[in-house]
This record gives C-alpha cells, structure tokens and sequence, in this order.
C-alpha cells in the first residue's frame, strides 16, 4: 500500500519491524542476508498488509446490538438515547462505559483494526482508557448544541479540544455531530478551534433525507426528535440547500483534515461541491453494513472516488452493525460491485483512511519508516486480495508498534 507506487504483490517477502517501525520490506531470501539476527516470525501462506484503519467507529457503544432495522432513523436515534441517557449512579454509568470501550478495542485488533478514527461523546472518560490500549486512536470529542442546549456550545467544546491525555497513540480531535444538532455559529466555533490548535474534524453529514427539510423548514422527523428531546426553541437558523451546501457555504468541505461521516444522501451539484475539493479537501467515510442496516439507496462511494474524492470505509457502531470486523464492511462492498478491484477496496481500509483521519504518514501502508503495524490473514491462492474478501477468514497475527498482539486478545476463527 505504497501511495506513492503501483500496487504490487510482494510474492515470498517479508516485514523486519525494529524499534516499533518498520525497517525494511523486501524478499525474505535478501531479508536474511541483512538482518540474520532477527527473530522469525514465518506464518506459511499468508498475505501479510498494514494495519487496518477503521476511520469512523463509536468505540463507546460496543455494548450494544443493532436490533431489527428500524422504521425511520430518528426512531433508532430516539431509541439509542433512551438506552444510554444517565441513569443510575455515575460510578455504574462509568463502568459501562470502560467495559464497552475494551470490548471495542479487543474486537477491532481481533480483527486486524490497528487505528481509529473514534467519535466520543465522553471524550473527558473514554480518552484516559484509550492511552493505555494498544490500539492508535484519533479521538473525535463530540459536540451537539442546538436550540436551548446552544449554551453548552463553550463547555463541549473545550472538553472535546482537551488532548491533555494525548500519547504516542491516542490524539484528539473535535466533532460537531451534525447539521441537525449543532447550529451554524457552533460549527464556526468548531472550525475555528481546531484549526488554531491543530486539530482534525469531524462530523456526520447527509446521514439521512430529513436533514434538508429540518435545515429549511425546521420540520419532520428531526424535528420529533427535538421535541422529544424538550429543547427546542425558536431561535435556531434556517438553511435552504441541504447539509452538505451548508458546509461548503461554511468552507468544511476545503479542510483537508475535516471528516465527512456516511453522506449517504448527495445529488449532482452536491457531488460537484465534493469534486471541486477532490483529494485536498474533506474526506468522505461510508460504513456499508451500517449503510445496508438503514435501508439506504445505494452509495456514490465509486462516483466519489471517480472524480478525486477521498473515501474510506468504518464500521459505525455495533448499535447499527453487527459487530467491528472492518473485513466485512469491505467484503459487502466486493458483493455489491465485483468489478472493483480488489485492490481499490483495501486501499479504502488502509491508505485512504489513514488520510481520512490524518494520519497517512504513519499508518496504512508498509514501507520502511511508517509504524510497525501488519495484519496477517491465512490464503491459499494467488489472488490473496481477493480471497481474504471473498471467504470468512480471519487474522491470524496482528502487530501494531512491532508488539504482536497474541496475547491480548484471542484469534480464533468463530
């Protein structure tokens, strides 16, 4: 996954990882000669490739389930705040919460995810648990403030750019959820904070229909949502042009840092905004099996990616897809266009959303000098790319930092 060269296959070659990066990559025959001192790790007929990047997950709601697809999304919305609104005592909440979080981490590195992009409501919790995981995150604190709740704008935001808790593996970054939850002004705030502390961005866009008749019209279903919400107020702006002309209008669209969640709704001049940025400005991340759970029209994903756009793949949350196996949400892409190479749909897991999340100059290829992390799945043929997404296979190794990751969680093959 070298961005900068075609895409190869390495036949019989090798990874030497030294000091948590790798040193050099090359055929195993030469390996030998030059680093004859280096412990050998030989796992037979494998195809070894960089770590996978899941740029958009909800580490914080692994503990829950998808449930049968609901009617409309705002029911699902609606649903999810009731299961995870505070209830209780704090120190219960709390331990829900670490508990979920290690379920998320202990399932992406089963599944060969090495790096996240993690969007966090609790970001001042969920960051002091990831410091210590092996796992390299990008955490996106949450943002929402919208119609009575505008007042909690300076509070949110100043939790979510906190990165006291920042480490060789864990960097924040800020997410104003969406159009429909944060009001122009607040994502002014956002843009304008991350880009003096340099930090990435991110936020859920064109998730759903709703969004253009709520910014026009304050009405349907997101508007249910505010009233069950009881916040509501009468002071919140309107916008006539849909979520992702409101971003362009507010220069999101030319952050080249800034992240654009599912966009699962984009006409053609919608398109052409996204294509006048190409690949300098905001990426785009599309989560098929969440995608498919919603019951969406089909993705422009390839269109996007015809025209210049960055687009990566993630998993959403295990509160709309089965579980954090980012192999399945590509594997659902090679079912639904054949044609696509194989090639083209690692890219998405690897190279391209490291970019999607900042990080393309560490993670998501393996060349000498970028970070110590490989996935390896056991294949048989001569087309392992294509194999691994055609079969149920899973990891049998994963390495982040040149640590082999075998004893922290368990592989096995159910």
């Amino acid at each position: 996954m070298d961005p900068a060269a075609p895409a190869v296959l390495l036949r019989d070659g090798g990874v030497v990882m030294s000091g948590g990066s790798i040193a050099a990559v090359a055929p195993g025959d030469e390996l030998a000669m030059r680093f004859p001192s280096a412990i050998v790790h030989d796992l037979g007929s494998a195809v070894v490739l960089p770590g996978l990047v899941n740029a958009h997950v909800h580490l914080e709601l692994s503990n829950h389930v998808p449930g049968p697809p609901p009617g409309r999304f705002v029911d699902w919305v609606m649903a999810l705040i009731r299961r995870t609104a505070p209830a209780g005592d704090e120190p219960s909440q709390a331990g829900a919460v670490t508990d979920a979080v290690q379920a998320g981490v202990d399932q992406c590195l089963r599944f060969g995810v090495t790096t996240v992009g993690d969007i966090s409501r609790l970001c001042g919790l969920t960051r002091p648990l990831l410091r210590s995981q092996p796992l390299r995150v990008v955490s996106y604190g949450e943002v929402a403030a919208m119609a009575q709740r505008r007042v909690l704008l300076e509070e949110r935001l100043g939790i979510a750019a906190d990165v006291s808790q920042a480490g060789p593996r864990l960097r924040g970054g800020i997410s104003p959820h969406a159009p429909y939850s944060v009001e122009p002004d607040g994502y002014r705030r956002c843009l304008a904070v991350s880009g003096e502390r340099h930090l990435p961005l991110a936020t859920h866009l064109a998730e759903t229909p709703d969004e253009a008749a709520f910014l026009r019209e304050h009405a349907g279903p997101l508007r249910e949502l505010w009233e069950f919400l009881g916040a509501w107020d009468s002071q919140v702006p309107r916008f006539d042009g849909g979520p992702i002309r409101l971003m362009h209008s507010l220069g999101l669209l030319d952050r080249r840092d800034a992240l654009l969640a599912h966009v699962n709704y984009c006409d053609d001049a919608e398109m052409d905004l996204l294509a006048s940025v190409g690949a300098g400005g905001a990426s785009v991340v599309y989560c098929p099996r969440t995608h498919a759970y919603f019951g969406h029209p089909s993705h422009r994903w390839r269109e996007m990616l015809a025209r210049g756009v960055n687009v990566a793949v993630g998993t959403d949350s295990c509160a709309s897809s089965p579980d954090l196996n980012l192999v399945d949400d590509l594997r659902l892409l090679h079912r639904l266009a054949p044609d696509v190479p194989a090639i083209s749909l690692w890219e998405m897991a690897t190279i391209r959303a490291a970019r999607a999340i900042g990080m393309e100059g560490e993670v998501g290829s393996l060349m000498p000098g970028m970070a110590a992390d490989c996935v390896v799945f056991p294949v048989e043929g001569d087309e392992p790319l294509v194999e691994v997404l055609a079969e149920e296979v899973k990891p049998v190794a994963v390495w982040v930092g040149g640590e082999m990751m075998t004893q922290r969680v368990c592989f096995h093959s159910s």
